[in-house]
């Protein structure tokens, strides 16, 4: 038996609902497939609408025991969840890397930053103090009390598959919500761990559940029912607009993450670019350019465009691709010949549309969804390489010749969700990272990402935030209790 298989079989590996872990309510499966090798991996149970209905009705139940904890109790399974994390985060890595491709390095770094944010979470719960307010008559009393939701569901994509859940689940939790998570149907199994450390850290039967199966009739399941009071969505910008819709006829709240396509500004004083450049290339290429926040649109002044193009290419040439378990690697495969396909088809377009690939532009020839680091210039607006989510390991070039046209450009788009911005001044930065229309705005800096601190965009890239104390305030409503009649007895 092979050290991966050792450690898939110790773990249930299946739904959670209501504190036992269970096949599909149908008996159907899905083919696992590692995206590095293209081998099935293993079966995982696979339902429908009928799995969704019994992990709501789970954490309905479960909920106003969890609701009635304190933020103490609630918390100390937070923190068990991270240190049990901690314990088998080796195991859980390599399973991460099977199904996702990422190197296991990044697995491990999920993973261990999952335990960061259930943390921050434990601890942050205790902080929802509420307030009073000074009434306007005598004798009466105002006081705001915060209180959990009740159900919240999620619904999460493959890129991330425990940072993109982990966040959602530490908040709500935290405030005293239940939760029913379905992943997506590529990457389910680190939800499964996930939802086993909490579950194995003291969370009472149905406070946390994991579904797996088909997206439309589980997503209508969480529309349909009232109990579900917010769903909570990682992935597309059509599917996004269709849960709005559907949330309409149960006025059901929600909080959208739909993606990004980040400019990054680069200004003649943006200081050494042979280091500019190898960072570029690492952090365009993390998880193989399949992050929302990938520094994506690369606006380089004229001045200084020709030496960072140099060393960016350079720099990618540099990097080893391969499978995740490798020893060594730092780029991984796309998650399915679907998504290598649609960044072909992207820079056959560029192509098309007059730009010039110096670098990768091909897949590779070896089993795996693999396409090469690649890095493209005189990539103009209006093109699908400008305009549109790339979601794979290409850098697109594109000279600027003043702050206000770097501006324009970076802010004609739809996307709001991250910018970059590099510069050595204080004025550049601040007037810039004011302008620019972008939920997060990182100067100098390549991972506008934190517990601490809100994460979430504008504009087409979603609504809501997650993490910080923001994250947890959206788990929670906001009861003003008035207390009248206020006076010594006689």
């Amino acid at each position: 038996m092979s050290e991966a298989n050792r450690s898939a079989n110790a773990f249930p590996l299946k739904q959670l609902i209501g504190g036992e872990w269970v096949d599909a309510v149908g008996g159907g499966t899905w083919d696992l497939i590692d995206p590095g090798s293209e081998d099935l991996i293993t079966q995982v149970p696979y339902g429908d609408a009928a799995d969704a209905r019994a992990a709501i009705d789970a954490a309905a139940a479960a909920f106003p025991e969890w609701a009635a904890k304190t933020a103490y109790e609630r918390g100390k399974v937070l923190e068990r969840a991270a240190g049990w994390i901690k314990k088998h985060v080796d195991e859980l890595a390599r399973l991460t890397t099977e199904e996702s491709g990422k190197p296991l390095a990044d697995s491990k770094g999920e993973w261990l930053s999952a335990t960061a944010y259930l943390s921050w979470f434990a601890a942050e719960g205790v902080r929802a103090y509420g307030r009073t307010v000074p009434a306007s008559a005598p004798g009466r009393r105002i006081m705001v009390l915060p209180q959990p939701l009740g159900v919240v569901a999620t619904i999460t994509a493959w890129n991330f598959p425990v940072y993109n859940l982990v966040r959602t689940f530490g908040a709500a939790l935290a405030a005293g919500n239940t939760v029913v998570g379905r992943p997506s149907e590529y990457t389910p199994r680190s939800a499964m761990l996930l939802g086993q450390a909490l579950h194995e850290s003291g969370a009472p039967a149905g406070v946390i559940n994991v579904i797996n199966g088909d997206p439309e009739a589980m997503g209508q399941a969480f529309l349909d029912d009232r109990r579900v009071r917010k769903i909570a969505f990682t992935g597309s910008p059509r599917v996004g607009k269709l849960l709005m819709d559907g949330a309409s006829r149960t006025l059901t709240r929600l909080a959208l993450e739909l993606g990004g396509n980040a400019p990054v500004i680069v200004f003649p004083d943006a200081g050494d670019l042979g280091r500019l450049a190898k960072l570029a290339a690492r952090f365009k290429t993390r998880n193989v350019g399949q992050v929302c926040i990938a520094p994506q649109r690369f606006y380089v002044h004229e001045s200084v465009v020709d030496g960072f193009t140099e060393a960016v290419v350079a720099a990618m040439a540099e990097l080893r691709v391969g499978h995740g378990l490798e020893e060594g690697v730092q780029v991984g495969p796309l998650i399915n010949e679907k998504q290598r396909q649609r960044v072909e088809e992207l820079v056959a377009a560029g192509r098309e549309a007059g730009a010039r690939v110096l670098a990768g532009g091909e897949r590779l020839e070896r089993k795996g969804y693999f396409y090469a680091p690649t890095v493209v210039t005189d990539v103009r607006p209006g093109t699908p390489l400008h305009d549109e989510e790339i979601f794979g390991p290409v850098l697109p070039i594109t000279p600027f010749g003043s702050a206000a046209e770097a501006l324009e450009l970076a802010n004609a788009t739809e996307y709001g969700l991250a910018a970059y911005l590099f510069t050595s001044d204080l004025n550049t930065a601040l007037a810039m990272s004011e302008r620019l229309e972008y939920g997060m705005v990182a100067v100098n800096d390549w991972m506008p990402v934190t517990p601490e601190a809100p994460f979430g965009g504008v504009k087409g890239s979603g609504m809501g935030r997650e993490t910080g104390s923001e994250g947890l305030a959206e788990y929670m409503e906001s009861k003003a209790v008035y207390i009248g009649g206020v006076a010594l007895p006689e």
